[in-house]
């Protein structure tokens, strides 16, 4: 009663005023910036925050809410730098662009954000689509939808008949001539006109090609395709308006001119050599490994007719690479990320990742940290993510048993709360 009096009185929510707090006891928290697994710890949110990390496991008042995860390992929210929310593979997709509306394209991505969310993933970077991935992250973000926070790069930016040419092996009356636009360039002023309308399209990250792809319909998966004045000037106008660049690469002289533009990230990198390691760790380029991606697009290149012939060739020399490329790098001391490429598998398979990460010799609590602290610090968002910390975003997860001695738990996620709101839990 005398809560409603005050209300009444002073013009007050009861919520705002009589806050609850949540108290979520962890049996281990991985501390992802110091890299140790602390015992016996709580956590305390209030509204999206976390307020305190407490000794022991302590409850709050009877007005508040205790988590019980004591037998879980709880670590900051995960985050995949690299998934295409849009599309799942399958032998259809070289179709689907003729058949499919962008209402149907959004349906699809309803799905595959949800999965995301509910695998642990509460945080990700949608690298190129048809521009619905940026109405996903606004219908999210109005809690219309249930997904990840995502940042996303609308359409991705390639050259004429480059891996994202949207009408490459078109037929001739359809193939046009797609321009900034549509996200294809030649030269650098078409590249200021690409990223400004980017900008207008509400995109949060530039992705550009830098060479061929694999599962693209063009015959090379390698070769350079921006001139090293086209990818400056990417990132010159990306600057301008506070975009990072991810850029697509698997060959060398692509990474090379990539690298030298000044892009923040390589996604792929599959056939990175030595030359490379020194000239990423000199410009603090970050590596987006995706093994996953080469796995996955090597095992369906053997399931006859699920390719075009031209992809399947591509995908079977390439793909299988990956994993070896993310070693060398990875002891050379190249700044790593978690990515996957999402939607070239099955999403909610992401957490695989972590598995072929460790196997190419990476200690498990730094795959971890390559998938929260470090993405944060590509994203240029550790200031509210990417670690659980006071006054940070409460983005928090929990797996079922210990990740540093079975990898494989990593799939086991069985509590994930976002921006304080739980999606998922066990209790």
């Amino acid at each position: 009663m005398r809560r409603l009096l005050f209300t009444l009185l002073f013009g007050l929510s009861i919520v705002s005023v009589f806050a609850q707090k949540t108290y979520i006891q962890c049996g281990q928290l991985i501390d992802v910036k110091q890299l140790q697994v602390l015992k016996e710890k709580t956590v305390v949110v209030e509204g999206n925050k976390i307020v305190d990390i407490l000794d022991g496991f302590v409850k709050g008042t009877a007005s508040d809410k205790t988590i019980d995860l004591k037998a879980s390992t709880v670590m900051p929210g995960l985050m995949d730098m690299h998934v295409h929310l849009e599309q799942e593979t399958s032998p259809n997709r070289y179709l689907e662009s003729f058949t499919q509306n962008e209402a149907e394209v959004a349906y699809s991505g309803l799905k595959f954000a949800q999965i995301s969310l509910m695998s642990g993933f509460t945080s990700v970077r949608d690298l190129g689509g048809s521009g619905v991935n940026i109405a996903m992250r606004k219908a999210v973000q109005k809690g219309q939808i249930i997904g990840p926070r995502i940042y996303t790069a609308g359409k991705s930016i390639a050259t004429t008949g480059g891996h994202a040419d949207p009408t490459n092996n078109y037929r001739k009356d359809l193939m046009g001539d797609p321009g900034p636009k549509e996200g294809v360039i030649n030269g650098p002023e078409d590249a200021y006109k690409a990223v400004r309308q980017r900008y207008k399209d509400g995109s949060d990250v530039i992705k550009i090609t830098a060479s061929g792809g694999v599962l693209s319909m063009a015959a090379n998966g390698e070769n350079p395709q921006f001139t090293e004045e086209e990818v400056k000037a990417i990132v010159a106008a990306a600057k301008d308006y506070g975009f990072k660049v991810a850029a697509h690469c698997h060959g060398v002289e692509a990474m090379r001119r990539a690298i030298v533009g000044g892009v923040n990230s390589i996604e792929h990198g599959t056939l990175m050599d030595e030359s490379i390691f020194p000239l990423m760790k000199q410009y603090g380029t970050y590596l987006v490994p995706t093994i996953i991606a080469g796995k996955s697009a090597a095992d369906s290149a053997k399931i006859p007719g699920y390719y075009p012939p031209m992809v399947a060739k591509k995908a079977s020399e390439i793909g299988p690479r990956i994993q070896n490329t993310f070693a060398k790098a990875y002891k050379a001391g190249v700044k790593i990320a978690f990515g996957t490429d999402a939607g070239v598998y099955a999403h909610g398979r992401n957490w695989k990742e972590f598995v072929y990460m460790t196997e190419a010799g990476m200690p498990a609590i730094e795959a971890i940290q390559a998938a929260t602290w470090n993405a944060a610090d590509l994203m240029g968002t550790q200031a509210i993510l990417g670690s659980i910390e006071k006054n940070k975003l409460a983005d928090i997860i929990a797996v079922d048993g210990d990740p540093i001695k079975n990898i494989e738990v990593m799939g086991k996620v069985n509590f994930v709360m976002k921006d304080g709101v739980v999606y998922k839990s066990k209790l």
